[in-house]
C-alpha cells in the first residue's frame, strides 16, 4: 500500500477525523442543502433531460433528496436503489466497504488493512447492515416490482463521495441488470473517488464539485441532517404522483 495514504488513513481515524477543531472550522459550506445540491447537480445532467430511456436511482436515505430534484429538474423518472454502507466503527461516516440489493458485497481490503480491523470486526458489521438492508427494501417499495433496467440509461444519485464504497457496491450490482450506461453523479466527491469510476466501463462519473482537502461529504452542507424513512416514502410517492401525471 501507498506509505502516504496509510498515513492518512493513520491520522484520520487513529487520532480523529480531523487534526483539531480548528480545522474543521475553516471549512466553509457549499450546499444549504440536499435540495440546493440537487438543483446543483442537475445543471450538469441536463444531456439527459426529457428521455424516456433515463431513470434516476437514488440511494437512500441521503441521496433521495438529492436524487428526487434531479429527476424533477431533469423529468425523468425515479426510483431507489438500497445499498449500506459498512462504517468504521466509532467513524461511520468512513466507509470500508459496502453492500447491495443481489448479494452483492464490496470490501476495501487497503482500508481494512490500514486501520487493523479483524474479521470478526468486519463480520458484525456486514450482518449488522444486511439487516437494516432488508428492512430498507421492505419499507420503501411497498412490494413494487423493481424498474426494469435493461437498455436505459441509470443515473445513480448520492449526496456524495467519500471513499465511493457504497457507489462501488451499487454500480457492481446495476450491471448485472444490463443497462445502456450508467451514470455516477453526486454533488460532491473526493476528487480521487469521482476519478475511479471514469476507469469502468460503460461508467461516467458526474461530481459537481471535488473540493480538496475533501475529509467527509458533510462538511460541505449547511444542513446535512439525516434524512428520514417518512422523507424517503414521501418522496418517493411524490415522484410516482409526478411520472403518472406526465403520462396522462
Amino acid at each position: 500500500m501507498d506509505s502516504k495514504r496509510e498515513t492518512r488513513l493513520a491520522r484520520l481515524f487513529r487520532n480523529g477525523i480531523c487534526e483539531s477543531k480548528k480545522q474543521l472550522m475553516q471549512f466553509t459550506p457549499i450546499f444549504n442543502d440536499r435540495i440546493d445540491a440537487g438543483k446543483a447537480l442537475a445543471r450538469d445532467l441536463v444531456q439527459y433531460a426529457n428521455r424516456d430511456d433515463v431513470i434516476v436511482l437514488a440511494l437512500p436515505r441521503g441521496g433521495v433528496p438529492v436524487g428526487y430534484v434531479v429527476a424533477q429538474e431533469l423529468h425523468v423518472s425515479m426510483d431507489v436503489f438500497v445499498v449500506r454502507k459498512l462504517g468504521v466503527p466509532g467513524h461511520e461516516e468512513f466507509g470500508f466497504g459496502a453492500i447491495a440489493s443481489g448479494g452483492i458485497q464490496f470490501v476495501n481490503e487497503e482500508v481494512v488493512q490500514a486501520l487493523r480491523m479483524p474479521d470478526t470486526m468486519v463480520e458484525r458489521v456486514v450482518e449488522r447492515e444486511k439487516a437494516e438492508l432488508e428492512r430498507r427494501e421492505r419499507s420503501y417499495r411497498d412490494d413494487r416490482p423493481e424498474p426494469i433496467l435493461t437498455g436505459r440509461t441509470v443515473i445513480i444519485v448520492d449526496d456524495g463521495l467519500a471513499t465511493g464504497s457504497t457507489m462501488h457496491a451499487a454500480v457492481t450490482a446495476l450491471k448485472a441488470r444490463d443497462p445502456k450506461l450508467i451514470v455516477v453523479a453526486v454533488p460532491v466527491a473526493s476528487e480521487q473517488a469521482c476519478e475511479e469510476f471514469k476507469r469502468e466501463a460503460d461508467v461516467m462519473s458526474v461530481c459537481a464539485v471535488t473540493p480538496e482537502p475533501f475529509y467527509g461529504v458533510g462538511m460541505w452542507y449547511k444542513d446535512f441532517s439525516q434524512t428520514t424513512d417518512d422523507e424517503v416514502r414521501q418522496l418517493l410517492n411524490s415522484a410516482r404522483a409526478s411520472a403518472t401525471a406526465g403520462s396522462k
